[in-house]
């Protein structure tokens, strides 16, 4: 694809910004080439520095389940602008943004709003630590919950993407208070947990894995997850940062019948805006700062724009048969997926949990990191590239997940789908 517009600023933004971008990801190493630039974006379309448009299946990596620039949105945003961007001081939205929460996700009995996903588990870590005592943490091989110094181990997404299993900058005395279990593996909790249970402050996942690609979990796997930690002292700490009110009301502890004791939340309930969120049971919640003895604060925490943007978004999620259209939706992408790169005779694997998917490239289901990386990355490389030939913009990794959005129209649809078999085709 020529866009010497795109071109020419990221050869700009390269003297300026490291890699000529400010998130690694989106940096297109993985698929060759250079990133596209964006100017603006309306409902499921982005529309490049050069005019060319494309149907997105990125959706700022989440948070826009209505599409970009929903009316409603942007009217809540520009109203809260009118009184203020900041002020330093709580507001009666945040309650209001607290008391939605806690109604959909009732194990978050209290919440503290933060200011990104990153901010939201490491509140939830430290929470967890300062309540047990305890130092260790056990994450997933391939799992990301942000760029904390712990949490850069074996951490998936942009770090497996650039072939840096663990982040430069991190003293391996951080990085040894990190165990590490593979995905959907009961049998390795269980071990970890008769070695060192007692140790354990808290298990945190994903409860479905979005950076590694979209790995559903194995509901024996949560089971045993729960009762381990439980068994042991431990707090177990669900990861909704991209599933939170995406794969149901309730995000995917509703959806699987999880009870975790922390949940970290963030992306749609900022409206795409900047915004996180970490909460749980009374007890736990109480130990923060100003009422306990675990610090965390933050200037723009509650920020009036972002708690507006995402109180708009979560009052339309609450209208009737919203989560079954964004299902239908979801199961058309699979269906127009698995239809042409059968006809193509290209194998691959759509796994999917509600309107969040990804088409992996090897005839194999995926259930951990070790089998997403077994995966053909160049055909996906291939693949990407012809799909934003032909007017679609898919995550460019093989180890992000795709969103569909409620703004995904019949006209979106068709242009997915004929993207979808001239790509598959190409290869």
């Amino acid at each position: 694809m020529s866009d010497p517009i795109s071109e020419a600023l990221f050869a700009r933004a390269s003297k300026v910004i490291p890699g000529g971008v400010n998130s690694p990801v989106r940096a297109f190493r993985a698929v060759g080439g250079e990133p596209v630039f964006i100017k603006e974006a309306q409902g499921p379309v982005l529309v490049g520095a050069d005019g060319a448009k494309y149907v997105d299946y990125i959706g700022s990596w989440g948070p826009m389940v209505l599409g970009h620039a929903h009316p409603d949105v942007v009217a809540a945003i520009q109203d809260a602008a009118t009184r203020g961007s900041s002020y330093g001081a709580p507001t009666e939205s945040e309650i209001v943004m607290a008391e939605r929460i806690r109604d959909a996700v009732p194990s978050m009995e209290m919440s503290r709003l933060v200011s990104s996903g990153t901010e939201a588990t490491m509140g939830a870590i430290r929470v967890a630590r300062g309540y047990t005592r305890r130092d260790l943490i056990v994450k997933c091989i391939g799992g990301y919950h942000g760029g904390a110094d712990y949490l850069l181990v074996k951490g998936g997404s942009g770090l497996a993407t650039l072939g840096e299993p663990d982040s430069a900058g991190v003293p391996a005395a951080i990085a040894g208070t990190t165990l590490l279990i593979p995905y959907n593996d009961g049998y390795a909790v269980e071990k970890l947990f008769a070695e060192r249970g007692s140790e354990i402050a808290a298990v945190i996942i994903e409860p479905v894995a979005g950076n590694m690609g979209c790995i559903p979990p194995d509901p024996e796997w949560l089971e045993t997850i729960r009762t381990q930690t439980q068994n042991h002292g431990a707090l177990f700490i669900c990861d909704e940062v991209m599933t939170g009110f995406r794969v149901a009301w309730g995000g995917a502890q509703a959806r699987f019948d999880i009870q975790p004791d922390l949940t970290c939340l963030g992306k749609i309930i900022g409206g795409g805006l900047p915004v996180g969120a970490y909460g749980g049971r009374r007890e736990i919640m109480e130990k923060v700062a100003p009422v306990g003895p675990v610090y965390q604060a933050g200037t723009l925490s509650g920020n009036p724009l972002a708690v507006a943007a995402g109180l708009a978004t979560i009052e339309h999620l609450l209208r009737p048969g919203v989560y079954e259209d964004l299902e239908d939706k979801g199961a058309r992408v699979q269906d127009m997926l698995l239809e042409h790169a059968g006809r193509a005779g290209v194998p691959i694997t759509v796994q999917r949990v509600g309107s969040m998917l990804t088409a992996f490239f090897r005839d194999r289901p995926v259930r951990n990191w070790d089998e997403a990386s077994d995966t053909d990355r160049e055909a996906f490389g291939m693949w990407h590239a012809a799909l934003l030939e032909h007017g679609v913009y898919w995550p460019c990794s093989q180890f992000e997940a795709a969103f569909v959005s409620l703004a995904h129209d019949a006209a979106a649809l068709q242009t997915s789908g004929e993207a979808f078999k001239a790509a598959f085709a190409a290869l």
